[in-house]
């Protein structure tokens, strides 16, 4: 059977970026490693309903700069920035007050092209009890309107209560995962139903990204419509 590597660790310093970026020595470095999950485990535990797609993290000296790119950026923000100081001081006092923390916040422009909350979605539906086909459905459908070049959508567990768990994916358009240049979006989140863990996989191909050229680009280009064919005249010799 064919194993699926990682689409963002794939593509890794050649379309895509690390999440994570600040260098250290050899003895800081588990440290900062496990401050920055951390910080990711706490943004996302306080920030549950704000739709949080990805916390990017700079270190620079005794400063941190967080970049949290979200759908709701009123629900971080709070009435009058109450929240995101709140969430400020309070990550402060976790990882120690003798550093600076900034908070940038960033809103995903198209909600429903981006992996990671079409795959949240998904997950809260699923533990409303929903039918996974119907959600897939529904989540293809509005990832097409997004205008997303392909999207494949994987779920695995006791789907609908089954007593044997199974794997069950849809795809439609293209998802080329083993194209470096294509932009390919993926994230895994998993539903906590009553009968157990349902895994859910999303993939979202948003195009081509050519070396030196930042916004992907469409990977099939428009092409010429093509000239109609006259229709040959014969001569009528049946008589």
């Amino acid at each position: 059977m064919g194993q699926k590597i990682h689409p963002t660790g794939f593509r890794l310093g050649i379309t895509k970026e690390h999440q994570s970026c600040w260098y250290a020595d050899t003895k800081r470095y588990p440290e900062l490693l496990q401050e920055d999950s951390l910080i990711r485990k706490y943004v996302n535990k306080e920030l549950n309903n704000a739709g949080i797609a990805q916390v990017k993290i700079e270190r620079k000296a005794d400063q941190i700069d967080l970049a949290i790119h979200t759908a709701r950026p009123g629900v971080v923000v709070g009435r009058g920035g109450a929240g995101i100081e709140k969430l400020r001081t309070d990550l402060q006092t976790a990882v120690g007050n003798n550093r600076q923390i900034r908070i940038n916040v960033i809103e995903v422009p198209k909600v429903d092209a981006d992996a990671a909350l079409i795959a949240e979605y998904i997950c809260q539906q699923l533990e409303r009890r929903v039918s996974f086909r119907r959600v897939v459905r529904q989540a293809i459908q509005r990832a097409q309107r997004a205008e997303v070049l392909g999207i494949k959508i994987q779920v695995s567990g006791r789907l609908n209560g089954a007593e044997i768990a199974r794997t069950e994916w849809v795809r439609e358009g293209r998802v080329p995962l083993h194209t470096l240049r294509a932009d390919i979006d993926y994230s895994y989140r998993t539903a906590l139903t009553i009968y157990g863990i349902l895994g859910v996989k999303v993939w979202v191909f948003k195009g081509e990204i050519i070396p030196g050229q930042e916004e992907a680009v469409a990977a099939v280009p428009n092409q010429a419509p093509r000239r109609q064919r006259r229709r040959q005249k014969f001569d009528d010799r049946s008589e």
